[in-house]
């Protein structure tokens, strides 16, 4: 049975092509039941590769299945067929992603940027206060509502966290994502804290949102990681950023894992507080609120998630362990990283400025050019 059948027998009248990878591929489709358009992604098991038949794909799925978020793109139904297929239908977007509005109108005013940053931190912290890490966190995976709303989408590397019989997270071994959205301890090859991963790719996403270029050139991936591990981030004087977004970028943009900010600093952060209604506090209650998905919004995406293309890759991370680590490794393989500065089609703006010591609070930010 071919799939417009098999969605037909669900309900859902197929569409056209949205896209396709080597094993995957999108549909767009009416559901009649829900009286919308929505996606189906649609996986061939037959063609895709064991490794993510066994962990990435139930992974996926299960997660998928317990997300109930705002900000996070809905999945509708989940469903596999005796030959192998499976079928997840999901919201479409409307207004393209944050990558394609970016590169259509440049870099957003820090207002908007504020509203858009927010949404996706909220959905981040969703997310680690379940103990699910995304790991792929970049603009091609932020889709935008009619109105212009964030939806996090593509969960195709996230995962739960494990916790040892301390109940300390567990160090991951999979290095997933794009080269320009890594943290450094990632581009290095070392175990890294899951969460604490997600936090660096926040600062890429909010530096591109606010300057309209990538922070770092990643066609060269080792210079690219001394840089960020001498914590130089080049801001453009053109740009006229608050030393608050800058002070905000250049915290999360941290080498040093211990000193990143954590999701909960950077929600109350001051330059992310100064568009949140005061009524609303950063306590663990919020997450919950924030989890409460709008039952319109189906009716609002129109846009496919980037999970269907396979993650293919020009530069491979290899991983090495450190000795000298004494908590518990979680035993994963390595995935390949993906470059993504030729995809973005914008690069990093390099400011040939002297650097200068690190500022130690929001009061004080950092200038165009610094590092620690």
């Amino acid at each position: 049975m071919d799939d417009a059948a098999v969605l037909k027998r669900r309900g859902y009248i197929m569409g056209i092509n949205l896209g396709e990878g080597s094993y995957a591929k999108v549909k767009s489709a009416y559901s009649e039941r829900l009286k919308f358009n929505v996606a189906v992604k649609i996986i061939d098991r037959r063609k895709a590769p064991t490794d993510f038949l066994e962990k990435f794909l139930p992974r996926e799925i299960e997660i998928l299945a317990m997300l109930n978020h705002r900000s996070i793109v809905k999945t509708y139904e989940i469903f596999e067929t005796s030959d192998g297929k499976v079928y997840i239908v999901m919201e479409l977007g409307v207004q393209g992603d944050l990558l394609e509005f970016i590169k259509t109108r440049g870099a957003l005013h820090e207002d908007d940027a504020r509203k858009k940053f927010q949404q996706l931190s909220s959905a981040v912290k969703y997310c680690h206060d379940l103990d699910v890490v995304h790991r792929d966190l970049k603009c091609e995976n932020l889709l935008l509502d009619k109105d212009f709303n964030i939806k996090l989408s593509d969960f195709g590397f996230s995962k739960r966290c494990l916790r040892d019989d301390n109940g300390r997270i567990m160090l991951s071994k999979t290095f997933c994502g794009s080269a320009a959205y890594a943290a450094p301890e990632v581009l290095q090859g070392i175990p890294y804290q899951p969460k604490v991963y997600d936090i660096w790719s926040l600062g890429v996403i909010l530096y591109i949102m606010v300057c309209g270029s990538m922070p770092y050139d990643d066609s060269n991936i080792k210079k690219m990681l001394r840089i960020q591990k001498e914590h130089r981030v080049n801001f453009p004087r053109s740009k006229h950023l608050t030393g608050e977004c800058k002070d905000l970028i250049y915290r999360m943009l941290q080498p040093d894992v211990n000193r990143r900010l954590h999701i909960d600093e950077i929600l109350s952060h001051c330059w992310v507080q100064q568009l949140k209604p005061k009524s609303q506090t950063m306590t663990s209650t919020t997450a919950t609120k924030d989890g409460e998905s709008s039952r319109n919004t189906g009716q609002d995406l129109l846009r496919v998630p980037e999970a269907i293309t396979d993650k293919k890759s020009t530069a491979r991370l290899e991983p090495k362990e450190d000795p000298k680590l004494d908590t518990v490794l979680e035993k994963e393989e390595a995935v390949q990283v993906t470059r993504q500065s030729e995809t973005l089609g914008f690069t990093a703006e390099v400011q040939h400025q002297s650097p200068q010591t690190e500022q130690g609070n929001a009061s004080s930010p950092p200038p165009e050019s610094v590092h620690s």
